[in-house]
């Protein structure tokens, strides 16, 4: 059952006075209000302003605002997944002046309660994190899987002259620039995405993360996938080793001419690792002007060498070092 993003959300449960917090679901009306709360979110790197008005569209998605005063204060998306018994969690925010007093908390209750009222067959909350785990965390998530997180910036111009002459180099002396990198069709994604080879040998415990959306491989969710503009690629279209999903560029609020390109690789062929990643920036370089930060995540063995790869023979800049991107779940109770 889907909440009307017109009509005001009811307050499920209630909570007490003392909050001071109003609740209510995200509308078009809103986007300036929070995109002003969230100004230098991820150091101006912020995917919302893409996102948001296609968030407000998807069947069994909710988009839900915290008000003090009137005012928005904070933000969650929670998505219903996984033939509807796990919602996906995304999306915080909590405005600066705000922050530090439990606000998160109490959206997130709220939202978990809303969940439950509206989609009473859920039964698990999962989420992406790309901070550092603790020990409190350890007892209220189980994780299902970690990728390494490398994070490069170049602009889109240098690299194309820079790719070409990396391929006028490999021909030169009598190699093949020929990846092995197929690029599926839809149809050919979903049936490869939910083979039982694909699940067990190259999936990282048989989840499909694309772009910090972590999915069981299931027919509806390759359904909610086959509407994004993703690029689906694996070496070999009847038994793969390494596949990818990369989601295609979108524009950052850093800059007028910034924007975001993120790679998910699955596999731990350093070489097939290496010619996809190429591949997607051959196929999108091709077409992009100005600045990009690409995001690539991989198995976390494979981060030193690909970062390596791309300081000395990419010559592309890293903007930080090692992280990781960890998919956790919990009861939702």
């Amino acid at each position: 059952m889907k909440i009307e993003n017109s009509l005001p959300c009811p307050l499920l449960p209630e909570f007490p006075s003392q909050t001071g917090l109003q609740f209510t679901v995200a509308t078009e009306e809103d986007f300036d209000e929070i995109m002003a709360m969230s100004q230098d979110i991820y150091g101006g790197l912020d995917y919302l302003p893409t996102r948001y008005g296609s968030w407000l569209q998807e069947p069994h998605r909710m988009v839900i605002l915290a008000r003090k005063d009137g005012k928005v204060i904070a933000l969650e998306s929670v998505c219903v997944i996984d033939d509807g018994e796990t919602v996906l969690v995304e999306g915080l925010r909590v405005a600066p002046q705000e922050r530090g007093k439990g606000v998160a908390g109490v959206l997130l209750r709220f939202c978990s309660q809303l969940v439950k009222a509206r989609y009473p067959d859920v039964k698990v909350s999962r989420l992406t994190r790309d901070d550092q785990l603790g020990p409190k965390d350890f007892q209220k998530y189980r994780i299902i899987t970690k990728q390494g997180i490398l994070l490069v910036r170049f602009r889109a111009e240098d690299l194309k002259l820079r790719l070409a002459e990396k391929d006028s180099d490999t021909q030169r002396f009598g190699g093949s620039t020929v990846p092995h990198a197929v690029l599926l069709d839809p149809s050919e994604a979903h049936r490869l995405f939910l083979s039982a080879g694909i699940t067990q040998d190259v999936l990282p415990n048989a989840t499909i993360v694309q772009d910090w959306q972590p999915f069981k491989p299931l027919p509806s969710n390759m359904a909610i996938l086959a509407k994004k503009d993703i690029d689906w690629m694996v070496d070999d279209a009847i038994r793969p080793s390494v596949a990818s999903l990369c989601t295609f560029p979108f524009h950052v609020p850093i800059g007028e001419d910034w924007y975001y390109l993120n790679i998910d690789i699955f596999g731990k062929d350093l070489d097939l690792v290496r010619q996809q990643f190429l591949s997607h920036l051959r196929r999108h370089t091709a077409t992009l002007r100005g600045n990009v930060m690409c995001q690539l995540f991989l198995d976390p063995p494979l981060w030193e060498p690909l970062a390596e790869f791309c300081r000395n023979t990419l010559g592309v800049e890293l903007v930080k070092g090692y992280t990781e991107q960890c998919v956790v779940e919990s009861d939702l109770v």
